[in-house]
């Protein structure tokens, strides 16, 4: 596989993936935690993103269509998804969801860090599209190049206690609070692409 293609392909999924925006949300979601549950719940998300993304690369298309899901689709089910979690950022859980969860701290890990942040429908589709007319040599460099975006993904969460530090807990409330906006758009922009892919011109 030709060295620019190599390139072309990490660029691809460094900006899909953005782990440097990551960072500061990966401070938001796991605030107040310990350095050892962020880095297990950092090394837990990378694993389960490198491990769904090699299955659509794997398989592509073919893995939703088996149980009849379109790409638009996931798509907008991925943006409500992330919507409910921007909802959850901009304002306070209600008592009773803190009384429950006072004993056990939620894991972030899975949801919304591997999916649909790192695994979703962007990087789904950008993997599936990377590896589809590849050989096998050109299909595990692809895989390689996105193993190593995802090694500098678990690289900057490992730094985001450095921003916790800078930011202090004001600073981390009012990050969260704008953070949180920012993942309602694009959560309203994975559901208008979605629509628009089924053939809504309009948005």
């Amino acid at each position: 596989m030709p060295f620019d293609a190599l390139i072309t392909a990490f660029v691809t999924l460094f900006v899909i993936i953005d782990p440097i925006g990551l960072a500061p949300l990966f401070v938001a979601l796991t605030q107040g935690m310990t350095p050892t549950e962020r880095r297990a719940i950092a090394a837990r998300a990378c694993v389960i993103s490198i491990g769904i993304l090699l299955l659509f690369a794997f398989f592509g298309e073919a893995v939703l269509g088996f149980i009849g899901i379109s790409m638009p689709a996931f798509r907008i089910a991925g943006g409500i998804l992330l919507f409910l979690t921007a909802l959850d950022m901009l304002f306070e859980r209600r008592q009773s969801r803190r009384e429950d969860q006072a004993e056990e701290r939620p894991d972030p890990s899975v949801f919304p860090i591997a999916i649909p942040l790192l695994a979703g429908p962007g990087a789904i589709t950008t993997i599936i599209l990377l590896t589809g007319d590849e050989d096998w040599t050109g299909f595990a460099a692809i895989t390689g190049v996105m193993v190593a975006v995802m090694a500098i993904v678990f690289i900057m969460f490992m730094a985001s206690n450095l921003v916790e530090r800078a930011l202090g807990k004001t600073g981390i409330n009012v990050v969260t609070r704008l953070l949180g906006m920012l993942l309602a758009a694009l959560a309203v922009q994975f559901v208008l692409d979605g629509m628009r892919d089924f053939g809504f011109g309009i948005l």
